[in-house]
């Protein structure tokens, strides 16, 4: 089976709620020249990650005007959206979370960060999520993490676990640790036998710059896709045979022993 991902990165702008959310419907329309069947977003696009201390104020309540954009979109043109990321609040706190819609706009996945970047106060602004997502989009196993987050090999394999093919990565990841992007992104695809989707945000976001080269990793760790440091739009095809074919030939999750390991 093979599917289309068409990466949005995006130069997000701190604080402006109002263009950010202008600018994403912009974006979406012009991914569709791309003629998707994926479209993916990077992290906390709204708000930005350096966010102002009156963050709770300026959060999507509930998640009900990010829902409400991404899944009209989705079913309008039929097309699949994993929305990168959203400060969204609720009750008293805010949490950084990704929301999946399939071809009907049907809201099919929700995860919210479990890591916060503790060196930038990220886990002072945000609650973290306590749960790991599990969806289908157009038959495809499909999961997410959240930027910090793919510094945990232990969550990584939790959202790889139930057959996962496909691991999308929204970020806003800083241009002095571009390396390790890189590498972290390659490796967590090839130990987990996927397809890995790592949507980085672009400009500067608060004091930081957030470094794009947002890519696509194929399972044996070829980079199929790397973008720039700019916003664009980049799309890539991908084939799904290729994930049982590498498990055919080294299947590690036939040959794990979880019960050894006592982590």
């Amino acid at each position: 089976m093979k599917k289309r991902l068409a990466l949005i990165q995006m130069d997000v702008h701190v604080n402006d709620t109002e263009y950010n959310y202008n600018n994403v419907q912009k974006l979406l329309f012009n991914a569709l020249a791309e003629e998707p069947d994926i479209i993916v977003l990077p992290e906390t696009w709204n708000t930005g990650f350096y966010p102002s201390k009156n963050l709770i104020t300026i959060a999507d309540r509930n998640g009900e005007r990010t829902q409400t954009l991404l899944s009209d979109f989705a079913k309008e043109h039929n097309v699949n959206i994993v929305g990168g990321s959203v400060a969204v609040a609720k009750n008293d706190h805010v949490f950084n979370t990704s929301y999946a819609f399939n071809r009907t706009g049907q809201l099919v996945g929700e995860y919210s960060k479990m890591h916060g970047f503790s060196p930038a106060k990220e886990d002072t602004y945000f609650a973290g999520g306590t749960h790991t997502s599990h969806f289908e989009l157009d038959g495809i196993p499909c999961s997410t993490v959240i930027c910090y987050d793919i510094r945990f090999p232990e969550l990584v394999r939790m959202a790889a676990l139930p057959n996962t093919e496909l691991l999308f990565v929204p970020a806003q990841w800083p241009t002095m640790r571009l390396r390790h992007w890189q590498v972290l992104n390659e490796v967590r695809a090839i130990e987990n036998q996927l397809f890995l989707c790592a949507v980085n945000g672009c400009g500067t976001v608060g004091h930081v710059q957030s470094t794009g080269h947002s890519a696509v990793y194929d399972p044996w760790g070829t980079n199929l896709l790397e973008m720039d440091t700019t916003e664009n739009i980049q799309s890539v095809d991908i084939d799904f045979d290729v994930v049982q074919d590498i498990r055919n030939k080294i299947n590690i999750f036939k040959d794990r022993k979880p019960e050894l390991y006592n982590l």
